[in-house]
This record gives C-alpha cells, sequence and structure tokens, in this order.
C-alpha cells in the first residue's frame, strides 16, 4: 500500500515536472530605445503579434536613446544578455559592427524599399524618415526654409539633442557637416546663441517644444503625422530644407553570443514581415520600409515629398563622429 503510494507521488511529479518544461517559454531579450517599448509606441503590438507566432516571450529592455542601447552592450561585451538590438541607425552601424559583438542575419532583404536598396549582411532595416526642425503655424507666421536660416536667425529659439545621446542630436551634427563643411565650428556658435537648451534625448526636446518653450525643434519630417492623425491637430508643420534633409534609417542586429539564437533570427526575420511592419507608421511615426497591403494615412502625404537627401558615407562617421562631436562641444561651450 506504501510502496503504491509512494509510486503514485513519484510518478505525478515527474508528470508535473514534464508539464512544467512543456510549457516553459524561451525568453527573447530585445534592447531597445524608450518611446519604442512605451505603451504608446509600436512595441507592445509587435510584442504581441510576435508572441503569437513564436510562443515565446518577447522582453523589450528600454534605454533611454539609441545611442544608450549601443553604450550598453558595447560596456556588457560579449556578456551581454541582449539577444536583438532594435533602434540603432545608419550613423551608429559601422561602430557597432567594429564591436565585434553581432552575428550575420541570414534575412532576405529584397523586399525592402529603399532608394539604393539594402545588402547588408549585420542589419535588418525597419523603417525610415528625415531629420527637420518642426515649428508651430500658430506661432510662427515666418517658418525658415533652410537648415542655415534655423542655424544663422538670431531671433529663431531652437532645441536640439544632444549628439552624444540622441541619434536625432547625431543626425543633425552630421547635417550641419554635410551643408557647412569646415565651416560647422562657426556655425554651431551662431546655433548655440538661440539655442533654448540641448536635451539629452528627443522626448524631452519635443515636449518643452509642445508647451511653447521654442520656436522649433529638430525631429522629423513624418512627426505632424503623429498630431494629425492621434490628435486631429494640423498646426505643427516640417520646415523646409532647401539644401536637402538628412535621413535616418532604423536597424535591427542579433549578437553572436545570443543564448536564443534560433529565436534571434526568427525575430529578424519577422521584422520585415506585416506584423512588425503594420505598427511603424502610426507606433513610431516613421515610414515602413516594406510596401504594406493597406495604405498609409494621407498625413503620410507630405513627408514622402522629400526629394534630396544629403548623406555622408558609414565609414567617414565611425572614423571621424568623436572629433565632430569634440568640434561641437568646442564651438557650443565658448
Amino acid at each position: 500500500m506504501k510502496k503504491s503510494l509512494l509510486l503514485k507521488v513519484a510518478t505525478l511529479s515527474i508528470a508535473a515536472s514534464f508539464s512544467l518544461l512543456a510549457t516553459a517559454k524561451d525568453t527573447l531579450n530585445v534592447y531597445t530605445y524608450d518611446s519604442f517599448a512605451a505603451e504608446w509606441g509600436p512595441g507592445p503590438k509587435i510584442k504581441q503579434n510576435f508572441e503569437a507566432e513564436c510562443q515565446c516571450e518577447l522582453n523589450f529592455v528600454a534605454m533611454d536613446s539609441s545611442v544608450g542601447i549601443l553604450s550598453r552592450v558595447q560596456l556588457e561585451g560579449s556578456a551581454s544578455e541582449a539577444d536583438v538590438l532594435l533602434g540603432l541607425d545608419l550613423n551608429l552601424m559601422q561602430a557597432a559592427k567594429n564591436s565585434g559583438l553581432l552575428a550575420a542575419h541570414g534575412v532576405d532583404t529584397s523586399p525592402v524599399n529603399l532608394a539604393d536598396g539594402w545588402s547588408d549582411t549585420h542589419f535588418v532595416p525597419f523603417d525610415k524618415g528625415h531629420f527637420a526642425f518642426i515649428y508651430n503655424t500658430e506661432t510662427l507666421s515666418t517658418p525658415p526654409a533652410s537648415l542655415k536660416e534655423v542655424v544663422e536667425n538670431p531671433d529663431l529659439r531652437v532645441i536640439y539633442q544632444d549628439p552624444r545621446t540622441s541619434t536625432p542630436g547625431l543626425g543633425l551634427l552630421l547635417w550641419m557637416k554635410a551643408v557647412y563643411g569646415e565651416q560647422a565650428p562657426e556655425a554651431w556658435e551662431k546655433l548655440a546663441s538661440h539655442t533654448v537648451t540641448v536635451t539629452k534625448g528627443w522626448y524631452d526636446g519635443y515636449s518643452l517644444f509642445l508647451k511653447g518653450e521654442a520656436d522649433v525643434v529638430l525631429s522629423y519630417t513624418t512627426s505632424p503625422a503623429y498630431h494629425i492623425v492621434a490628435e486631429g491637430e494640423h498646426k505643427y508643420k516640417a520646415a523646409l530644407a532647401s539644401e536637402g534633409y538628412y535621413p535616418q534609417i532604423e536597424v535591427a542586429a542579433m549578437l553572436k553570443n545570443s543564448q536564443n539564437p534560433e529565436l534571434a533570427k526568427r525575430f529578424m526575420q519577422f521584422v520585415l514581415q506585416p506584423g512588425f511592419q503594420s505598427t511603424i507608421a502610426t507606433g513610431n511615426w516613421m515610414l515602413p520600409v516594406v510596401d504594406q497591403a493597406e495604405p498609409l494615412p494621407t498625413a503620410f502625404d507630405a513627408p514622402l515629398a522629400v526629394n534630396n537627401t544629403l548623406l555622408l558615407s558609414a565609414e567617414q562617421v565611425a572614423k571621424q563622429r568623436k572629433a565632430w562631436v569634440n568640434e561641437w562641444l568646442d564651438a557650443t561651450t565658448r
């Protein structure tokens, strides 16, 4: 009797153990920036869509900026718990690749809709856009029509982001270099004379602008679409840039020391699928990189008119980035 009871208990215990193993889910750790993972960003919907497909747990680890993602994983090195990095951009790709921490993704990127296509073996793009200064038509009757007008108009109150901690800030650094070249230090001095503040990240700067603290703020050509679609508000516009706009393409990459390499590869493939791309326009307020079955809201029509793009090479950016940041610091702290 006792032996029979013990046998039943042992059998139940083993069955329970197998049941727990069967229901345990693999976890994919994705480092991204805070606004992507926020409840109002695309992260929650992407998490829902991917988990329904993979029967796993998608864990977003939010950093305060895209630059912070790279800094964190460089600090952690091969011991990082990250499986995927989501939110680096063109200007950080070479530095990330130079870290030696990334693995080739093996994803077919032929569906990607970019002007020059996409062939990088370590990064998969997930959205695209251009940097621009945003203004309020009700408070600024004569908006700037070029980057030089933003920089050189002493009466224009400006907010932008720090190039050391923010990808928009880094984008402006490169935009300035593309337009002003060797005269960039003098241009930064002029801009500093009427800059309200330089914020650590995009959210802080844009929030101050919405409170009326500045005439223009560095953001994206697609930013007005958010106000139109989400708020029914048409007063925010992207200022023209006669010299050309500087692009941002955000990318995903997987780590070679991922604890779940097969799941990481599956997520990298998912990045170009509808469950991910359909969240970008009205979740991250950027443009998807794969053509969608459903047309974008008409609010995105104006940003699509950008037809003049300035771009410095990734190799040049990786080589000169530190020197250009120091150049900016020297010019703006005099």
